[in-house]
């Protein structure tokens, strides 16, 4: 059930470079994990939307001296004394969306950032013991 839900065919990438995803499954919750190195809290936006999906959002903003035009994988500034030669990070702009299996707790989702990775903490209702109520069919 959990592979439906966490499955790559649900999980569709706004851009080819975005950061890798771990979705790991306990007893009492899922756990989100989020490859951002360089990234901090501020460049997130984590949320549920209308149709109860996980939506995570990620945009570096420039931190030019001098605010000027940011382009996608180059920030200008004024007097440069250097320049980059080869720039390959590309997680400018992100967007992904999950859909949430039923047992998640949707109001006590909690999120954290620790050392480059966002971390997404959905905790799982507790089963419900009437859910596995058991029965012998008499075979007629």
């Amino acid at each position: 059930m959990f592979d439906d839900f966490f499955d790559n065919d649900w999980m569709k990438k706004a851009n080819a470079t975005a950061p890798a995803i771990n979705v790991i499954e306990t007893e009492t919750e899922y756990k989100v994990e989020v490859a951002a190195p360089g990234m901090n809290k501020e460049d997130f936006n984590v949320h549920v939307d209308e149709n109860g999906n996980l939506v995570i959002a990620m945009e570096k903003k420039c931190e030019c001296k001098e605010k000027e035009e940011c382009k996608e994988k180059e920030c200008k500034e004024k007097d440069k004394k250097s320049r980059y030669l080869r720039r390959e990070f590309s997680y400018t702009k992100f967007q992904q969306t999950l859909l949430l299996p039923e047992d998640v707790v949707k109001d006590t989702i909690q999120a954290s950032m620790n050392d480059g990775v966002l971390s997404i903490e959905l905790p799982r209702k507790a089963p419900n013991p009437k859910d596995k109520i058991t029965k012998v069919i008499e075979i007629k």
